[in-house]
């Protein structure tokens, strides 16, 4: 072999003899402008060293145990272990101390850079271009100062096949053995295993991560391997808090899942017992299988609550409105809002009583955005709409199995959806007597327990009960319970009706008109008459009943003025018949009159003329009606 070198290197002949890899190694090394008579590892500096040893982080920390395992193997041999970056940079070095030294004379050290280019032909810098394992021994070196040595070296892949590194094992010449190269194969191949597994823990690791649900896995004696993140937060505890699940899902049939393997238990209702605490979730757990043998458990699952506050965004359950959207001129209803706002910011339970139309549920909308629960969901339930049968699984939830025709999941009740919320109660006084017991106990500890249920679920919810019936007088019918009306009477607001605060008419007939004129690019505007006609009417449907009249009279008018013949019979002979049978208070149509000019002044920002045209008034009868009534116009403008 030395033969071969020395006639390549003085003429530039190469014989067939001599191994192809090495022959073209050769040739490259020629190419390359490679000195024979040099072969020392150029040493890159600290600030770069440092970028390849951090670059290469994972590579050490796998390689390193495999290095150390394999130099127990070979010691005393005289072999050096060497692991290098794809560059050829020498990374760590495991050896006994004669050999180290000795390859230190070659700068064969941390550091060091062995590529072909700087060292000519060796098992490192060849392995790397050919992305093969190497032998180099002897005379194959390129550089004659290498020809005491025996190198073997395998390129070290990642999981896509790119060479990240190169584990090489150098020793004397004189110590060469033919399983060297494979035993070297064999610790970088192992190497390559290590960083597969390594990256789909990782994989693993960041998935289980990344999901929005909260994941466990557990083995197959049931304790728990891995919990995620999310998981941690909703239940409170640890990855190192070996649990088993059957302790902390007692509810759960696990060996029903054992007996049917390949069964998966879809999403369901399922309480988590963690200390003293327990955490409804829902559910999916499935069995994990290696050759048809069960070897663990995942579990994902997503706390009820937020799972509640999903289906309150889906469903609506919000609340709309706000007390800047209750508008009156009356100093009455002016004063129950301020005590509504006063009531808001208290975490009791508020009773609303008025009429049919009144805005009740207007109220409830305010005090729920007014309240510290604004955030929260906003529940509305019509308790008269809710048919007998269903009223206590419809407000309190039910277990699976808890009745016949019952959801096999179970199902949340309207006080769990409005957990960190309100619930409003409308017509609660439909509610029946057992079903007035079961919500007087959840108003007592505010703890609510499914049909069929074993354990109670703590409620941090605000209750808004509203009837248009006297709640006091059904108590002495014995219709509703005593207990349950002082429960709800301690915050309570009477919304009076629209005849006991008339100068509301005006201002809401504007207001419904407004809205239907800017939805459909219209100015149609009342007439004095017809206004007139609303104000001495008795509205017992109240406000909606008002807003009815206003959009029937709308798609009914075909002028630019809406009159009296746009408004129902009803109305049109009871004001007849008042006026027939027992003459108007002359007082209480010059005030109409009155609020009906004020009107027309307002929507021209005192514009009189313009004012007399909507009423249909001349100039000098407005002017004239304007000094009568003593309206200073100057505030309009």
């Amino acid at each position: 072999m030395k033969d071969l070198w020395t006639k390549f290197i003085e003429t530039g002949e190469i014989e067939d003899e001599l191994d192809k890899i090495i022959a073209e190694s050769w040739r490259r090394c020629t190419r390359l402008g490679v000195d024979p008579k040099a072969g020392f590892g150029k040493t890159i500096d600290s600030e770069k060293l440092e970028v390849v040893l951090k670059r290469n982080e994972e590579l050490l920390r796998v390689a390193k145990p495999i290095m150390q395992n394999l130099n127990e193997l070979v010691l005393g041999s005289n072999f050096i272990l060497v692991l290098t970056d794809k560059e050829g940079v020498i990374i760590e070095t495991i050896g006994e101390e004669p050999v180290r030294k000795e390859a230190n004379t070659l700068n064969f050290c941390i550091g060091a850079l062995w590529s072909e280019k700087e060292v000519g032909t060796n098992a490192i810098g060849t392995s790397i271009i050919v992305d093969k394992p190497i032998h180099t021994t002897g005379s194959q070196h390129y550089c004659e100062y290498h020809h005491s040595w025996t190198c073997s070296a395998a390129p070290i892949h990642d999981n896509k096949g790119n060479i990240i590194g190169v584990l090489d094992m150098s020793g004397s010449f004189d110590k060469l053995h033919k399983h060297t190269l494979g035993i070297v194969v064999a610790a970088a191949y192992s190497i390559e295993n290590e960083i597969r597994l390594l990256r789909t823990h990782e994989l693993v690791d960041t998935t289980v991560e990344s999901i929005s649900d909260g994941m466990i896995i557990a083995d197959k004696d049931f304790k728990i391997n891995k919990i995620n993140y999310i998981a941690s937060k909703i239940l409170g505890i640890e990855e190192e808090n070996k649990l088993d699940i059957r302790e902390i899902l007692r509810e759960t049939d696990f060996q029903e899942i054992l007996r049917q393997k390949h069964m998966t238990m879809d999403y369901m209702y399922c309480n988590f017992f963690i200390n003293d605490k327990v955490i409804p979730c829902n559910v999916k757990i499935t069995p994990v299988l290696t050759n048809n043998e069960l070897i663990g458990i995942a579990l994902v699952f997503k706390e009820i609550e937020y799972l509640h506050n999903t289906v309150n965004v889906v469903t609506g359950n919000r609340a709309i409105y706000r007390f800047s959207d209750i508008l009156t001129s009356n100093d009455k209803m002016r004063n129950v809002i301020n005590n509504a706002k006063r009531f808001a910011k208290t975490s009791g339970s508020i009773l609303i009583e008025g009429d049919s139309g009144t805005g009740k549920e207007l109220f409830a909308h305010a005090i729920h955005n007014y309240s510290k629960k604004a955030d929260g969901p906003f529940v509305a339930v019509n308790c008269a709409s809710l048919p007998r049968e269903l009223v206590e699984s419809e407000l309190f939830g039910y277990e699976k199995g808890a009745f016949t025709g019952a959801s096999k999941n179970g199902k949340s009740g309207k006080f769990e959806l409005a957990q960190g919320g309100t619930i409003f109660l409308d017509e609660i006084g439909e509610l029946p007597l057992d079903i007035q017991a079961k919500l007087l106990r959840v108003l007592d500890n505010y703890t609510v327990t499914r049909i069929g249920g074993k354990y109670s679920k703590k409620l941090d919810i605000r209750v808004i009960g509203a009837t248009n019936r006297n709640l006091f007088d059904e108590v002495k019918k014995k219709n509703f319970r005593e207990d349950l009306y002082y429960r709800l009477n301690v915050l309570k607001i009477n919304i009076p009706s629209l005849k006991d605060r008339r100068e509301d008419i005006d201002l809401y007939a504007n207001y419904f008109l407004d809205k239907l004129n800017k939805s459909n690019s219209t100015n149609v505007i009342l007439s004095s008459e017809f206004l007139l006609y609303l104000n001495q009417h008795s509205w017992k449907g109240n406000v909606r009943e008002l807003q009815n009249v206003i959009e029937r009279a709308y798609y009914l008018n075909q002028d630019e003025v809406i009159g009296i013949e746009c408004l129902p019979e009803e109305i049109i002979n009871e004001i007849d018949a008042v006026e027939k049978n027992t003459s108007l208070d002359l007082m209480s149509i010059r005030e109409t009159e009155k609020h009906v000019i004020i009107n027309a002044l307002k929507k021209t920002k005192g514009h009189v003329i313009n004012a007399g045209d909507i009423l249909n008034l001349s100039k000098s009868t407005i002017y004239r009606k304007i000094n009568e009534h003593k309206i200073d116009v100057n505030i309009f403008k």
